[in-house]
């Protein structure tokens, strides 16, 4: 006689769906480069200024009961000071220079001037056409972003944790998000952001869907520079 308890078990097993993992990624707080409409970068360690300090306190107060697992930032100091208080509460943390902002080459630290501003848009037109490799003198491509970042959110989907808190950048976060979502980094341009703005995402079944985007709501009150 077959033991009917065994295909209960069998089915159970089988059906049984693997938990939905949550990710929030967030854009770091507001830097003097941020206020200036000066080029940041990878190559720019800027801190946050007052107004960023009190973006992440906003961010904080609207989040700080909610469960995460595990906060990753980037290599960058604007990254960890924007989310210090978790990290002060015994978050773990990890800082990843795979979320780094993209590197802009020569135009670091230079104000958006007209030179400036016309090798700027030139490469994004040229990534939004297609041309991934496109880059500034010196700088990274969107292609060579878009690989390093993938190996971030790669070794973060190997870690332990359904609850993920990422801080990083602002152009990588667009890259990111398009990477996670299935899309083309020619499709980049289509994800805005803020300072400490918020994409939530779900993951599950080995893809992610987007629950969330571009929300501010944590930042009423406050002035905020894109």
């Amino acid at each position: 006689m077959v033991d009917r308890r065994i295909f209960a078990i069998l089915a159970h097993k089988t059906s049984k769906k693997l938990a939905i993992r949550k990710f929030y990624i967030v854009r770091h707080g507001q830097t003097d480069y941020n206020k200036r409409g000066v080029v940041q970068g990878s190559g720019i360690d800027a801190p946050i200024n007052a107004l960023g300090q009190a973006q992440a306190q906003a961010f904080y107060q609207a989040y700080k009961d909610h469960p995460f697992d595990r906060l990753y930032t980037s290599a960058l100091q604007r990254t960890h000071q924007s989310v210090a208080q978790f990290i002060a509460d015994g978050l773990p943390h990890e800082a990843l220079s795979q979320f780094n902002e993209i590197h802009w080459g020569n135009k670091e630290g230079q104000p958006f001037a007209p030179e400036a501003m016309n090798f700027y848009e030139t490469t994004i037109n040229a990534w939004a056409s297609g041309n991934l490799d496109a880059k500034i003198d010196e700088g990274e491509s969107a292609r060579e972003m878009g690989e390093r970042l993938q190996k971030g959110i790669d070794y973060v989907l190997s870690q332990p944790g359904d609850q993920i808190l990422i801080c990083m950048h602002g152009r990588a976060m667009r890259a990111l998000l398009s990477l996670m979502l299935g899309k083309s980094l020619s499709e980049m341009d289509q994800f805005h952001h803020t300072n400490l703005c918020l994409y939530e995402l779900s993951y599950e079944d080995g893809g992610f869907t987007l629950d969330k985007f571009n929300e501010q709501s944590h930042l009423e009150g406050l002035s905020i520079d894109d």
